[in-house]
């Protein structure tokens, strides 16, 4: 009778701690941490809103479908090899591989990539092996039993170990969406670093070129003075001119001289910083002599698209920076949620070798462990805030970089037309200028007027010409 007495108090005690327990489980879960009230995140940039049309809205159906052929095609990775100067394709893919700061930039790549990796390996189920064969002897005077005290035994341990983080409510999925979010905006700008870099060797090389082209015209046009220097001399000497045409005649000679010396030293620099932007040592270039005449741009699309503009490497980039912080809210949200880890472990683990792998050496065990946050002074809530305007400044950046990006090719697209149209009013000009020049020849062949009058309309040929390789350098 006294013992199903004490056995009925017992399963009564039983029922009144798991009733206790259970209370303090639903009381921690109504008192644990939340994220409270959030501020609506800001809202990325529409294509309306940064002035450009998307190409479901682009009327006809026929000019939608001509103008996403375009867009697919434009611009070739490779949009150098368009302006047809094998020299240039040769230079850029020396920057292109041996420049050191997009080795750099490549080297960061490949590390937050690994970081990744190792980030996807470690949200999955995690095992071990541990073998420890131990060789020991037992004091004699401590809390080992008299039958082991004093002796030496060989002691093994071999044991498989594992643990498995459950990610219910999405904090391991966020944290490795973010990371894949930080490699692929890595991997954007390192895009973008390229495409900069292609176009600053691109720009240097016209650059250079359009001085060489000028200093071209300046030797003529110190051929050109020196021969009115010449004739003015002789017509002194005979009697026609006074010393007031010469000395006129004298000034323009060192004022050319000057500018092909400005010129030459302006080209040494070009060479100089195109070599090390490509990767080189300075004087590598100093035998490059580009021209402008055989360069061509590419044709551009006649509409801006934003399917066009979204495949910016920067635009790209921002928006990748975007998904990253994002996902890192949804990962601090997820922190407010309990983490559920299984834990296990299976071996054997005997005194002497010779019975490590008997079925009585046998070791296991199986538990989970959760862990839910219940009272933090507001942490996570204010980790929360911080993640929200972190993902609140990368969705600012993103629009900054779109309205940028829209505003730099919508100016490109006028300035090339301004330039089309100052370009054929040049020609024009030229064309005018070259007439002249001829009918100042054929009259003073003909013996109707001085050869002044011919190096005078030499002078104006020699002007257009000048605005002629400026503009096509531009």
């Amino acid at each position: 009778m006294t013992a199903r007495r004490r056995a009925a108090r017992s399963r009564r005690l039983n029922r009144a701690l798991g009733a206790a327990v259970a209370m303090a489980v639903v009381a921690g879960l109504s008192g644990c941490a939340t994220p409270g009230e959030q501020p609506p995140p800001a809202v990325p940039i529409s294509p309306v809103a940064a002035g450009l049309v998307a190409d479901v809205e682009a009327g006809a159906a026929a000019a939608a479908a001509a103008d996403r052929t375009a867009a697919t095609a434009f611009p070739d990775p490779a949009w150098w090899r368009g302006l047809g100067d094998p020299a240039l394709d040769a230079l850029i893919d020396q920057g292109l591989a041996g420049q050191p700061g997009l080795q750099a930039a490549a080297a960061r790549l490949a590390a937050v990539s690994a970081d990744t990796q190792a980030l996807t390996a470690s949200q999955g189920p995690q095992f071990g092996l541990l073998a420890e064969p131990t060789r020991e002897r037992f004091s004699e005077n401590g809390l080992i039993p008299p039958a082991l005290a004093g002796t030496t035994h060989n002691l093994a341990t071999l044991r498989v170990n594992g643990q498995w983080e459950l990610d219910f409510f999405g904090r391991h999925a966020a944290a490795l969406q973010a990371a894949l979010g930080q490699q692929r905006a890595l991997a954007a700008e390192l895009q973008a670093a390229r495409v900069l870099l292609s176009a600053r060797l691109a720009r240097g090389w016209v650059e250079l070129a359009r001085l060489l082209d000028l200093r071209d015209v300046a030797e003529r046009s110190l051929a050109q003075r020196e021969t009115q220097l010449a004739l003015t001399r002789r017509r002194v000497a005979a009697g026609l001119d006074t010393d007031l045409e010469l000395r006129q005649a004298q000034g323009p000679v060192p004022d050319a001289r000057q500018l092909i010396e400005a010129l030459d030293g302006q080209i040494a620099l070009a060479r100089h910083a195109l070599a090390v932007l490509s990767g080189q040592a300075p004087q590598a270039l100093a035998a490059a002599r580009p021209a402008l005449a055989p360069l061509q741009a590419a044709a551009l699309p006649s509409r801006l698209g934003a399917d066009l503009l979204g495949r910016r490497a920067d635009v790209v980039a921002a928006r990748w920076r975007v998904e990253a912080a994002q996902a890192q809210v949804t990962g601090a949200q997820a922190d407010f949620y309990p983490d559920i880890n299984l834990i296990g472990q299976f071996g054997f683990n005997a005194l002497g070798l010779d019975r490590l792998l008997l079925a009585g050496s046998r070791q296991y065990a199986a538990g989970a462990a959760l862990r839910l946050p219940l009272f933090d002074g507001g942490y996570l809530r204010a980790r929360l805030g911080v993640r929200a305007a972190e993902a609140d400044a990368a969705v600012a950046a993103y629009n900054a970089t779109v309205l940028d990006a829209a505003r730099e090719v919508a100016d490109a697209g006028a300035l090339l037309r301004s330039l089309q149209r100052q370009q054929a009013l040049q020609s024009e000009a030229a064309t005018a200028a070259e007439a002249a020049w001829r009918l100042a020849t054929q009259r003073h062949e003909a013996g109707l007027s001085s050869y002044l009058s011919v190096l005078a309309a030499e002078s104006a040929v020699l002007a257009q010409r000048s605005g002629t390789v400026e503009l096509k350098a531009r």
